[in-house]
């Protein structure tokens, strides 16, 4: 894999974290972004964007150089450890205490860091659990190498000379009794440097209730986290500030302007998770109401917005949108936090520079995949430029995708007129599994190894074939058929929740087809055919809708088609895709007289839909080599059908044979005997220019973002 894949403008010399972290991959000072005012970066992109890639990138490529810690905010270590001991632990003070530990053995420029505020609060929450526990704990946070040799809290050398002790003792006098937290603050303060007691005074004072009180701000603390729910959330609030204030310190007076050099920062993985969002909504809370460090803070996000925390509760259209950044740009993207309206009333978006992680260009896509093909073919090529036009259109631009497709096709070879969705049985061996179709391996890291982080419990299961069926759905309405008749039990998903669900986890959105993304769209209708022999379950699903909408056909008074200009429409989609053909084009052929413009929309709205496994005998039939029985128009409108079919699907090549087919179609038909027949002339040269630079004749979000990767 190509860890650098999609990453230009981002890592080099003068790119964006350079200038982040105010110093370069090699050691060179630089210019920082922004003021002490600094925003949470989020990297935007649903599934494999390769959001945690480039963070990982950041990490190896600047760790050296400034301190740089990687959390994976998704993995269940944290909560497992906290797990061990529930009374003094918790998910988010175990990602800290991760932290911590990792920069408290750094060993860059100006040597590794003490954390004396954040292990204050730490051993605070511990008091309220057993002695053995809290002297467990003792023993764990002493392992965070504290400095020698110098003085104040600055240096954490309080630590070993002042709580350390003072707690050893108290625990040795009590003898197995619960340890009083008044005692272990009287004793603390007593030993502390007036440096020590200013400090815990600025910090733990501010804690909610404690009325500039450092001793009630550490008593809060320890009895917020006790309490759980919106309190334990206050307390791991100030946890994290604390780790922030502690790196805040290194950088300050004297040695620290002589020693530290560039920003430290935390970058947060999976930050979508309810731990990562926790940390997210922490930081921008604090910065929102004053609070600045240099820490910076780097974390993902699946929806394109950040994430519906940012908005306050509001719609994300009712709020000014975040500042964002898009490397292909290539400006340095500026940011200020916009004027305050009042406490608490700006919304975190505001605090919030949305980095929109880049789709490969036309470009970098061949280039990853000549990198793995053989250097000569003995095709001449040609087995390459079909296998770029299919991992292009399956792709989307995804970087993960490509590079899965791409090593997938390299010993692969794609006959000229192959469907793209060949390619997704071309064998791959992953990471730490047996030689598989490329297409399950997609699925299984696109779809099962990232679900909606709302997504129930009991739809983990069911969620791939939910997904699977729901690849022929176009809206909402088709959507709930499909859902209620493969879902069972009461605790039934909706169509409206399933597209939350996608949002959420970052899938983009189409007006025509419920499953927003085409690449995603034709791997689940490849293995909706392959869920039973002879594509039954495929055929089962459209025989559903169209049964579904025959009935609203019959109903006089049912609304509009929907995703469709008719209910008709869309019933003869789902019938076209099903056995059909012969019905749908004597539809076609019988309302063509008299309303030619609205007839063409129809057509492309039916014939905007993928072909069933098996031979594709759609160009021989659109040429008229497959014999058909009727007079000559329903004839011509068999093969017009088929041609436009074959170029909405944009599974297969077109070009200029194609777009002259189309054309010489419709100019048939414009000289026909029926009325407005002479309208089709126009349409005749629209679409023949658009197939020939195989642009869609009917545009939808899915074909727009395959025209911008053209």
């Amino acid at each position: 894999m190509c860890d650098d894949l999609g990453f230009e403008g981002l890592l080099g010399e003068e790119d964006f974290f350079t200038r982040l972290l105010g110093r370069s991959p090699s050691g060179g000072g630089r210019d920082v972004l922004y003021d002490a005012d600094l925003p949470v970066v989020l990297l935007t992109g649903g599934p494999g964007m390769g959001k945690g890639r480039l963070l990982r990138k950041v990490r190896d490529r600047f760790a050296a150089k400034v301190p740089v810690v990687y959390l994976d905010c998704g993995s269940p270590v944290y909560a497992d450890r906290a797990d061990q001991e529930p009374y003094a632990r918790s998910a988010a003070s175990e990602v800290l205490v991760e932290a911590a530990r990792r920069l408290a053995t750094w060993r860059g420029t100006g040597g590794s860091f003490a954390f004396p505020r954040l292990s204050a609060g730490l051993v605070m929450i511990a008091t309220g659990a057993t002695p053995d526990t809290v002297a467990a704990e003792v023993e764990r946070y002493e392992k965070l190498p504290q400095k020698q040799g110098l003085w104040g809290l600055g240096t954490g050398d309080f630590w070993r000379g002042a709580l350390r002790g003072v707690i050893r003792n108290l625990l040795a006098n009590l003898a197995g009794q619960a340890l009083d937290p008044n005692a272990l603050l009287d004793d603390l303060f007593a030993c502390l440097t007036p440096k020590g007691r200013t400090e815990l005074a600025r910090i733990y004072g501010a804690y909610p209730g404690a009325a500039g009180q450092p001793e009630h701000g550490l008593r809060n603390l320890a009895a917020g986290f006790r309490i759980g729910g919106e309190d334990r959330e206050v307390a791991e609030s100030f946890l994290f500030r604390a780790l922030r204030e502690d790196l805040e310190a290194e950088y300050t007076g004297t040695k620290g302007w002589l020693t530290r050099v560039g920003r430290p920062a935390v970058l947060l993985d999976r930050a979508e998770t309810p731990l990562g969002e926790q940390l997210l909504r922490a930081v921008l809370t604090d910065r929102r109401g004053g609070q600045r460090d240099r820490v910076v803070i780097v974390g993902t996000a699946r929806r394109a917005d950040g994430g519906a925390f940012l908005y306050g509760g509001l719609p994300p259209e009712e709020v000014s949108p975040p500042a964002e950044f898009r490397p292909a740009v290539g400006v340095l993207p500026a940011w200020s936090r916009p004027p305050d309206p009042g406490p608490d009333l700006a919304p975190l978006a505001d605090g919030v520079l949305l980095l929109r992680m880049p789709l490969l260009t036309s470009k970098q896509l061949r280039q990853e995949i000549e990198r793995r093909q053989p250097a000569a073919e003995p095709e001449g090529g040609t087995n390459r430029r079909r296998v770029d036009a299919a991992v292009a259109r399956l792709s989307g631009g995804r970087p993960h995708t490509v590079i899965r497709l791409a090593a997938a096709a390299a010993a692969f070879r794609m006959p000229a007129d192959a469907n793209d969705r060949d390619i997704l049985d071309a064998p791959l061996r992953a990471a730490d599994s047996d030689e598989r179709p490329v297409a399950d391996v997609l699925l299984r890291e696109l779809i099962l190894e990232q679900l909606p982080v709302r997504l129930p419990d009991e739809h983990h299961d069911q969620w791939l074939d939910l997904l699977t069926h729901l690849s022929v759905a176009h809206d909402a309405e088709c959507a709930d058929v499909l859902l209620r008749h493969h879902q069972l039990g009461v605790h039934r998903l909706t169509a409206h929740e399933v597209t939350q669900l996608l949002t959420d986890t970052g899938w983009p959105h189409c007006e025509r087809h419920f499953i927003g993304d085409f690449g995603l769209r034709q791997m689940l209708v490849h293995r909706l055919y392959g869920l039973r022999p002879g594509g039954a379950a495929w055929y089962a699903d459209h025989h559903l809708l169209r049964d579904h909408y025959t009935e609203r056909v019959a109903d006089e008074a049912a609304p509009g088609g929907g995703a469709f200009g008719s209910v008709m429409a869309h019933r003869m989609n789902h019938h076209l895709v099903s056995g059909g053909v012969d019905d749908v084009v004597r539809h076609l052929a019988a309302t063509l007289p008299g309303r030619p413009r609205e007839w063409c929309a129809e057509l492309l709205e039916i014939a905007q839909a993928p072909y069933p496994g098996g031979a594709d005998t759609r160009r021989e039939r659109s040429r008229g080599r497959v014999e058909v029985d009727g007079p000559a128009l329903r004839r011509t409108v068999d093969q017009l059908l088929h041609a436009v079919w074959l170029c909405e699907e944009r599974t297969r090549p077109t070009g200029r044979e194609t777009a002259d087919t189309l054309a010489t179609l419709l100019k048939l038909l414009s000289i026909m005997e029926f009325e407005g027949a002479g309208q089709l002339g126009s349409t005749a040269t629209d679409w023949r220019g658009r197939a020939e630079h195989e642009l869609p004749l009917l545009r939808c979000a899915c074909t727009d973002q395959l025209g911008r990767r053209r």
